[in-house]
Order: structure tokens, then sequence, then C-alpha cells
């Protein structure tokens, strides 16, 4: 049986994370946010051991520790928890730079321990049958990828206030959900060469809460990715183009037109999904693709969009 530490309830998904190790029958020995006020109230709740200090955490019999701190306090908590001997899941982005992410895999790798980020798309059905599609030819020479992955968050008034942080999360909408359009379009045609963003504030929380980033290739070929807190019924899209058709992921189903299908549209058959990042990790059952050059490229993907804002 694994033994988990979480260390930081900040992230949205800090309980469900903790939720799924209780599912994958591991034991939670603690955890440790730098929120007293938050810490007593998850523990109260689910029972779990507060740790007195982030020391108390890194000196627990816990072999691996969830990460769901501050995004801007990432890379010197996963430092530590490296050098501590213990494996880590995190949240993505890693860092806010890639110097930061860099500290980190050579922490990593000089410890030896087990790194995994949730990079959870890429483990779902939908998108690994857009990917499969993809690889058998089919589309041809790949010259576009489209992702739109938005919410209501903003709208609805749903998210925590610490999620407009922008010293804490480094941005709004993009660097929080457009996260997965970034590393869908990396998954399909690699590192971009060129970023173009447009991204605007609606709602006044003083981070963009609707966001575009257009990125170039030199074979010539585009990525689209789209994301937002403001918008409602909104399926996720995920599509790829290609000289001999198409592969479209919405609403629940994967359609393709190519050269094959004579043009005409139909259902792909879905591929099987493979346990999403957080279970790989407490499964101890790691598949290539969530690792940590994987999360150096988000943060460099994630850097170029904001420094290419276009006004």
């Amino acid at each position: 049986m694994r033994k988990v530490a979480v260390m930081g309830l900040w992230h949205v998904h800090a309980e469900e994370y903790y939720k799924s190790a209780v599912c994958a029958e591991c034991e939670v020995v603690g955890a440790y946010d730098d929120d007293k006020g938050r810490l007593d109230t998850f523990c109260e709740k689910y029972g779990v051991r507060a740790f007195a200090s982030f020391d108390e955490l890194l000196a627990s019999d816990a072999d691996g520790v969830i990460v769901g701190n501050a995004t801007c306090d990432h890379a010197d908590t996963i430092i530590r928890i490296a050098d501590s001997g213990k494996d880590i899941f995190t949240e993505k982005i890693l860092a806010f730079t890639v110097a930061d992410c860099h500290r980190v895999k050579e922490a990593v790798e000089r410890n030896g321990v087990q790194f995994v980020i949730g990079l959870v798309h890429k483990s779902l059905s939908l998108p690994k049958t857009v990917k499969k599609v993809v690889d058998s030819g089919e589309l041809g020479k790949i010259n576009y990828v489209r992702v739109r992955n938005c919410h209501d968050g903003s709208l609805g008034r749903w998210l925590p206030p610490h999620f407009y942080n922008k010293e804490q999360c480094g941005g709004g909408a993009m660097i929080d959900l457009g996260a997965h359009g970034m590393y869908l379009c990396s998954w399909i045609l690699g590192m971009p060469d060129t970023y173009s963003s447009t991204f605007t504030e609606c709602c006044g929380d003083g981070v963009e809460d609707n966001a575009v980033t257009v990125m170039g290739y030199k074979n010539g070929a585009i990525a689209i990715n789209e994301t937002g807190f403001i918008s409602k019924f909104y399926p996720m899209t995920f599509e790829v183009g290609g000289e001999l058709g198409r592969v479209c992921m919405q609403n629940g189903i994967v359609m393709k037109a190519t050269t094959a299908t004579e043009g005409a549209l139909v259902e792909v058959e879905k591929e099987e999904g493979d346990y999403m990042p957080i279970y790989q990790f407490l499964y101890n059952d790691i598949k290539p693709g969530y690792g940590i050059d994987e999360a150096i490229e988000l943060t460099e993907m994630m850097s170029r969009a904001y420094d290419n804002i276009v006004i």
C-alpha cells in the first residue's frame, strides 16, 4: 500500500486528489497547508492528521506527496520533497519559469524519485482517439490543431478568490484551464516556433478570463488554443486537420472526414482510456508523457504565450 501525504490545499482539485488516494486504497498519513484555517477545515472534514509544519510532513513515513499548493511555490516545495526522497505528484503548471523547472528536474534526477504531473486529458478516451487517428496517417500531413476548453467559473463565481491572484497563479484562464490546450497542441505538433496571444478581462477580477493563443510552426502548421472562465454550455473541442481530412472531438464523440471515408463524416470507435495521472501515481503504474520533460515543455509554452500578448 502506498502511503501519501497532501502538501497544500490551495488548488481546487486538492480534495479530489485526496479522495482519489482513498479510492485507490492508499494510506493518507496527513496533510499540511500554510493556511491554518484551510488545513483545519480539511482535516476535520476528512479525519486526516494535520501536520504542524512542512518539515513534519517531510519527516513522515509517506513515500509520496500530492502537491496542491500555490503555483508560485511549486518549485521550492517540490525540490524539498525530492530531497526528502519522496515521490511527487503535482498539479500543472509546474512553475512560472523554465529555469525553475530545470531546478526541479535536477532535484528529481539527483534523488531518483518519481515525478508525475497532471496532464489529465492525455489519459482520457476521446483525446486518445483523436491522437490515434492522427498517428494512423489517415489525415496526411497535419497543418492545423484547435483546442477550446472553457467554463463559466467567473460568471458563476464558483472559482475560489485566490484563483484570480496573479502573484500566486501567474495569470488567469490561460495558465490555468488553458494549460490543457497547450499540452494537447504539443502532443500533436510538437513545440511551436511562434506565439501570439490575445487576452481580455470581462469580469473585473484582475486577470484574463477570455484568452486565445495562436502558435505557428516552421512546417506551416498552426495551433490555436482557446480558453476562458466566461462560457456556459460550451463543450470541450479538440480538432486536428491535415491535407487528407480532419478529426474532431466534441460532445462526447469523435468524428472524422477524410479521403478514406470519401469525405463522409463518420464516428470513430473510442480508444480505451488510461488511468488518470493521479491514479498512475497512486498505483505506481506511470505511463510515458506525464513526466518532468513534459512539465518543462508546458511551462515554456505558457511563458512564451504570456510574453507575446497582443494588446
